[in-house]
Formats: C-alpha cells, sequence, structure tokens
C-alpha cells in the first residue's frame, strides 16, 4: 500500500511539475505575442525573428511615415510575397489584411507621386505619372480583395480627382529599374 500511495504521489507530482512547466511557456508566449502586438497598435518596428510578416510589415509602415516611400512600397511587397506565402508561416492571412496591405502601397505611392508633381513647365513629371498609375493599380486590388474597404474607395477617388484623365507615361526604361535588389541589364 504505502509503495502505491509513493507512486501515486510520485505521478501527480510529475503531472503537477509538467503543468507548471506548461504554464511557464504559455505564459513566455503570452508575453512575447502582447510585446508584438504592442508594437504594432504603437507603430513601432516590430524586432521580433520569430514573426517575419509583422516584422516587415511594421517596418515597412514605419518608412512610410518617415517619408520613404520607396523603401515602404518595396518592403510592403515582400511583406505581401510573405503573406501569400503558406508553407512558412503557421497563421492564414485574411484577404482584408491582403487589401490593407494594398491600400498602403496605394497611399505610398500617391504620396511619391504628389512629392513629384510638376517639371518647371507645369506638367506632371513622368515618375509622378508612373506613381499615380501604380496607385491607381494598387487601390483597385485592395477594393478587389476587399470591395467593402471606405478607405480603399475614397483614396480612389481622391487620386482619380487629381490625375488629369489623359494621362499618359512613356514605358520606363527596365535597364535601371531593380528588382529583389540586383539590377537588370549589364553593369
Amino acid at each position: 500500500m504505502k509503495n502505491r500511495v509513493k507512486r501515486i504521489n510520485q505521478l501527480l507530482g510529475l503531472m503537477l511539475l509538467a503543468g507548471v512547466v506548461g504554464t511557464a511557456y504559455e505564459v513566455y508566449q503570452t508575453e512575447r505575442i502582447g510585446k508584438v502586438n504592442r508594437a504594432l497598435l504603437s507603430g513601432e518596428v516590430v524586432n521580433d525573428d520569430s514573426y517575419p510578416f509583422h516584422k516587415k510589415f511594421s517596418d515597412a509602415y514605419h518608412q512610410g511615415k518617415t517619408g520613404n516611400f520607396k523603401h515602404a512600397v518595396q518592403g510592403f511587397g515582400q511583406s505581401l510575397e510573405l503573406a501569400n506565402k503558406k508553407d512558412s508561416q503557421a497563421f492564414e492571412v485574411s484577404q482584408a489584411l491582403k487589401s490593407n496591405i494594398h491600400y498602403n502601397i496605394g497611399n505610398n505611392l500617391f504620396s511619391s507621386g504628389l512629392q513629384r508633381l510638376v517639371t518647371a513647365e507645369g506638367e506632371l513629371q513622368e515618375q509622378a505619372k508612373f506613381d499615380y498609375l501604380q496607385a491607381k493599380s494598387a487601390y483597385e486590388q485592395a477594393l478587389k480583395l476587399d470591395p467593402g474597404s471606405r478607405a480603399a474607395k475614397f483614396n480612389l477617388s481622391l487620386l482619380l480627382g487629381v490625375i488629369p484623365s489623359n494621362i499618359r507615361t512613356v514605358p520606363q526604361d527596365p535597364s535601371g529599374m531593380e528588382i529583389s535588389n540586383l539590377p537588370q541589364g549589364l553593369p
């Protein structure tokens, strides 16, 4: 009888130890997730490598807030690539979140176009035209993914009010454009 009570006590002690370790792990995970959520809510950059999508998204958002629109667009594009990867992340990215990424891309391109507004002759610069047309495409894609997005509808209508209706742009020279930080063409 003594051995049986001793074994039951040992088993219960192991179960208690496993419960305490499990609880400590869950508290640690909850604190880590809370830290990432607080950083996202305050607009800070997430520095936790365990959350690559959130890290890329917050960095791109910060780049846009500081006026570095081209890097922000690139960062949002990379976060969109991460969102479309199904094997690397355990969470499912919703259509609304993808729409939000396209919306942010549109906002940064629109702001970039506003910076380059007109030439000395009063005409739209080619890069501004290109940015406006890309912003229009980004807003339209955001609305395809989330047709109820009032912010995307508003910004698209604002953009359409800013750009002339007969806007045409010269095709961009691809030799100087960079894709994934690798220049195309001969050096």
